[in-house]
């Protein structure tokens, strides 16, 4: 999260807070993924992008969502496998993203964000924990609060994906992303929950003094405090 931060005031200054248009384009040219050359093979600018932000209401919608799901994956992989996995699912949402740009003529336009690479971070959390509850404040004509059990709120963000990524696949959200992330990061859950912890292929995980990190063994207790994106 921290990264990201830095890297989107980096933007700011560099860019006027995208007003300079010749900064803004040259960066997103520079940095950012161009499907076409994603899939000639350019690695390298889909990492760049995965810490590029077009805005404030962007990095914050993002980063929330980090905050509340990613302590309990990285708590579960060790913060090394989940730092090479959180970039790992980021590569396979470009991808997904770049197949579909492409298909549809949009292979030119760059695609910045970390949503990709989080929509894998709820794809493992869907697998690893369902039954987490999920505190969620709902605002309409009113407001109130749910809890919400994972294994419900997250299929229901992922169909949402599903449902404008094929209303608008060239908008301005890059949906395709946000499933193909998804995906990837439901298959790492599968594989380490059903085959690593298995065959007895532990993963070293974090630990943090007691008072500080939460109980994750009992998935009743656990509360998880979030907004609709």
């Amino acid at each position: 999260i921290a990264t990201n931060v830095i890297i989107f005031v980096v933007e700011v200054i560099v860019t006027g807070y995208f007003h300079n248009t010749a900064a803004t384009n040259a960066m997103l040219e520079n940095y950012g993924a161009i499907p076409y050359k994603v899939l000639e093979g350019d690695i390298p600018s889909v990492i760049t992008s995965m810490f590029l932000h077009g805005g404030v209401a962007h990095l914050i919608g993002n980063m929330l969502f980090l905050f509340i799901f990613g302590d309990n994956i990285e708590d579960r992989f060790g913060r090394i496998k989940y730092l090479l996995l959180y970039i790992g699912w980021g590569i396979a949402a470009a991808l997904a993203h770049s197949i579909v740009a492409v298909s549809v003529g949009g292979g030119e336009i760059p695609a910045i964000g970390a949503s990709g690479a989080i929509s894998g971070v709820l794809g493992a959390y869907l697998v690893l924990f369902p039954r987490a509850k999920i505190f969620t404040i709902i605002a309409a004509f009113f407001i109130t609060t749910v809890r919400i059990p994972a294994i419900a709120y997250i299929p229901f963000w992922f169909i949402m994906q599903v449902i404008f990524g094929l209303i608008n696949p060239l908008g301005g959200v890059a949906y395709f992303a946000h499933i193909g992330g998804f995906l990837a990061g439901m298959l790492t859950g599968y594989l380490f929950k059903n085959v690593i912890n298995r065959y007895g292929m532990v993963t070293p995980q974090v630990r943090y003094p007691r008072t500080d990190r939460q109980n994750v063994t009992n998935m009743q207790d656990m509360t998880i405090h979030t907004q609709p994106e």
